[in-house]
């Protein structure tokens, strides 16, 4: 049920794509429409996944700093 429900949300985003396409382009060929909607979400996809992989990298170079920070044999003797 949960996947039919996850479907419905889906074709409902790709629609509500396609109908913004179409009105921000003017144009009725629903061709087109098509191919613009999955160029404008691929964009998408492709500039959070390059936004994710910057933050993933922002997290492991912070975590390894602060890992560092806790096997500093002198932050025990401050401690």
């Amino acid at each position: 049920m949960a996947d039919h429900d996850y479907i419905r949300e889906l074709a409902a985003f790709v629609d509500a794509k396609m109908k913004e396409v179409q009105k921000g382009t003017g144009t009725a060929n629903p061709h087109r429409v098509a191919i613009l909607t999955a160029l404008t979400i691929s964009d998408e996809l492709y500039r959070l996944r390059k936004q994710h992989s910057s933050f993933e990298q922002m997290v492991d170079g912070t975590v390894q700093r602060l890992l560092e920070l806790t096997d500093d044999p002198g932050l025990s003797a401050r401690a």
